[in-house]
């Protein structure tokens, strides 16, 4: 061969070879998943006192959290000092707190609810199809009233708990089937910025309906934990919860405080150790407003 030829080969050859080995030594070999990779690059990044990068945990965290199904845990009958209220109010996930206007503590329990963090409802006696009329409490809606005086007893109610962000019905299943009864009081919710949750006492309320017609969301209970007065069946009914939340992504249920308060919250807490990093606990207003991106103008005191 020419020696002149041949420098001129080793001349171009040598850059070629370079850059076939820079190439190779950037391919991941065969069977290697893009996460080592990213493994690798994150070495250098910050990291955080669990040994991974600050950032990508707050990051995978925040997608966590938004990936997981919701659940809205509302407790009716407080107000009266009830069996369980400090049971309930120490549950170590987020709750929906639903008082009764006009009794003993009515106002001791909002204020201690919203102290905590939890949201607060106001749980209005309504007129039921059957039941004792002492059952319903202070200050109850009738459907044999007055427009005015419907309205009347709403906005008396709604001013004795503070921090409301919304009402639910206490019994109801007569009121939560009458359009005129329900027209006012979803009215009212409406000016003062706030939701109707229907209990769901009643099968065929015109509440979601007619909430619906107003702009406003159509929101429902789903399943009552303590239909059956004990601690076994209300963990059995969060396991209900968790099903319906993981195949609807969000679910609403009910329990009470009261005669059975503490058992209600036993069954609860058990329910819980086995939904934690399954689902997420939140407050009504949360799921309101991620759901139904509901965004009221209310300004608590």
């Amino acid at each position: 061969m020419n020696t002149s030829n041949y420098r001129v080969k080793r001349v171009l050859l040598y850059p070629l070879a370079a850059a076939v080995i820079m190439t190779a030594a950037l391919i991941p070999p065969h069977g290697v998943s893009d996460a080592s990779s990213d493994k690798a690059a994150s070495a250098s990044a910050p990291a955080d006192s669990r040994g991974g990068s600050a950032s990508g945990n707050r990051t995978a965290g925040n997608q966590q959290q938004q990936a997981l199904s919701r659940v809205a845990v509302i407790i009716d009958d407080f107000g009266n000092s009830m069996r369980g209220t400090e049971e309930m109010f120490k549950l170590p996930v987020k709750i929906t707190v639903a008082v009764m206007p006009f009794l003993r503590s009515s106002e001791q329990d909002a204020r201690c609810a919203h102290e905590l963090g939890f949201d607060v409802l106001v749980h209005l006696p309504m007129e039921p199809r059957q039941g004792k009329p002492e059952w319903l409490g202070p200050g109850a809606v009738l459907t044999s009233m007055n427009d005015a005086e419907v309205r009347g007893r709403v906005e008396a109610a709604l001013d004795n708990v503070p921090y409301a962000i919304g009402i639910n019905n206490h019994m109801g299943s007569k009121v939560t089937g009458d359009e005129r009864v329900m027209g006012i009081v979803l009215e009212v919710c409406k000016e003062r910025g706030l939701f109707f949750v229907d209990s769901h006492t009643n099968y065929r309320s015109v509440a979601g309906r007619m909430a619906r017609e107003l702009g406003m969301p159509p929101v429902e209970n789903h399943i009552f934990l303590d239909d059956v007065h004990s601690a076994s069946h209300v963990a059995k009914q969060m396991k209900l919860v968790q099903e319906r939340a993981l195949n609807q992504k969000f679910c609403v249920t009910i329990g009470h405080v009261g005669i059975q308060g503490k058992e209600t919250a036993a069954g609860i807490l058990s329910g819980i150790a086995g939904m934690k990093d399954k689902v997420q606990f939140v407050g009504i207003s949360d799921l309101v407003r991620e759901e139904w991106k509901w965004n009221s103008r209310l300004t608590l005191p």
